[in-house]
């Protein structure tokens, strides 16, 4: 299983658009399944003193595991740029993911990086900030990491779809690439 992670919990985020046209492509060029976690999504309740004892999880957090995180074999992360880095809530995720069965949760899997920004460099500390967390884990990254720069300007602004095509064809040759990793 494919699990795609849009890496925000703000409300009407640019990255969910884009993560939602990975996953249509994602589906488009594969029998695996393909799971779509927004972290908008996230249960409030997952941020507390006892956050990192397992007994202690929120009872949200146990079902977004079972049924995106220990199933999938490869993760793809959308990341948006959020102070010169990914957003806190995707670091708090992981860390809370890994409270609960380690191993099982990331080591051995592979994943694919995406950033996302309004700016020109398309997260690119982010997203190596990213990489280095997910080695740490134990994850396989795929080496074809791919910036997406000046979101902004990719969607249109009535449809709210992503319509750049040289953007689009990037990110579809990136999810073939995946796919075969």
């Amino acid at each position: 299983m494919i699990t795609v992670i849009s890496g925000t919990n703000r409300p009407k985020n640019r990255t969910r658009i884009v993560a939602e046209k990975y996953v249509t492509m994602l589906r488009e060029n594969t029998s695996d399944e393909v799971a779509f976690l927004s972290l908008e999504s996230l249960p409030s309740d997952i941020f507390h003193l006892q956050m990192y004892e397992s007994a202690h999880q929120a009872s949200g957090l146990v079902t977004i595991q079972d049924k995106f995180i220990f199933p999938a074999d490869k993760f793809v992360f959308l990341a948006p740029e959020y102070n010169g880095s990914f957003p806190g809530v995707l670091k708090l995720f992981i860390d809370v993911c890994s409270v609960r069965n380690y191993k099982q949760n990331f080591k051995g899997k592979k994943a694919a990086l995406i950033g996302i920004s309004d700016g020109r460099a398309g997260n690119l500390r982010g997203i190596d900030h990213l990489t280095g967390l997910l080695n740490y884990l134990g994850v396989n990254i795929l080496p074809n990491r791919l910036p997406v720069s000046m979101i902004n300007t990719l969607i249109d602004k009535e449809t709210l779809a992503l319509t750049d095509e040289p953007t689009l064809k990037l990110l579809s040759e990136q999810a073939l690439e995946f796919i075969n990793f």
